[in-house]
């Protein structure tokens, strides 16, 4: 076992972790813990975000309920949700994720099981601090379409194209979006209000789509 510390995030990495301790950790610690976990093939991470990884997280979801909401799109979003497939040996939960076009496939749904269910449209990590697995490859296994990654400086769009990640400058799942006007609002986050950031991200959808 190996552990770091970092004013973000907390990573205790763990190896040598079969999928059926990986379901058991999964299930003995339920979904309200504070930590969230990335298993690779054996490889198991645990993260507990702190302040600097949580308020970016917080700050994507508001804008892109926003955004959704101003483009009159429903979205089904699903959070840190566990997505798991045992046959790829791979699982996470990102920090956030989201249906959007496939969002009528899992309405009405009270589990999510990517065995019986699409992977979600949009997923976003937010890495302060390096991480020990490989979230790339546990993303592409589980079929997620796009993935936005973001340092805590710079904000990437990755589109999964022929089972790898490229990246883009504008997003699949929103595409009026581009990742240098949605870096613009993220910077912006860290001195402006609250409130006022969703009003003006608001207006800024608003002159976009008219």
């Amino acid at each position: 076992m190996i552990a770091t510390s970092a004013p973000a995030e907390q990573r205790t990495v763990l190896h040598n972790i079969s999928w059926q301790t990986f379901e058991t950790l999964l299930e003995e610690t339920g979904e309200d813990r504070g930590s969230r976990f990335a298993y690779d093939c054996g490889t198991l991470e645990i993260m507990t975000p702190l302040y600097e990884h949580e308020n970016p997280k917080i700050q994507f979801d508001r804008l892109i309920f926003a955004l959704a909401e101003e483009l009159e799109i429903e979205i089904k979003s699903a959070g840190s949700t566990t997505l798991k497939r045992k046959i790829a040996s791979r699982g996470i939960e990102p920090d956030n994720c989201y249906y959007i076009q496939n969002e009528p496939a899992v309405r009405g749904r009270q589990k999510l099981d990517l065995e019986t269910a699409p992977p979600p449209d949009l997923a976003i990590e937010i890495d302060i601090t390096s991480s020990s697995v490989d979230k790339f490859r546990i993303y592409s296994a589980l079929g997620v379409p796009e993935l936005w990654r973001y340092n805590g400086r710079v904000l990437k769009f990755y589109q999964l194209i022929q089972g790898k990640y490229d990246e883009f400058e504008f997003s699949r799942a929103f595409p009026i979006v581009s990742v240098s006007e949605m870096s613009r609002f993220i910077e912006q986050s860290k001195t402006s209000g609250e409130i006022a950031l969703l009003k003006s991200f608001r207006v800024w959808v608003r002159n976009k789509i008219v």
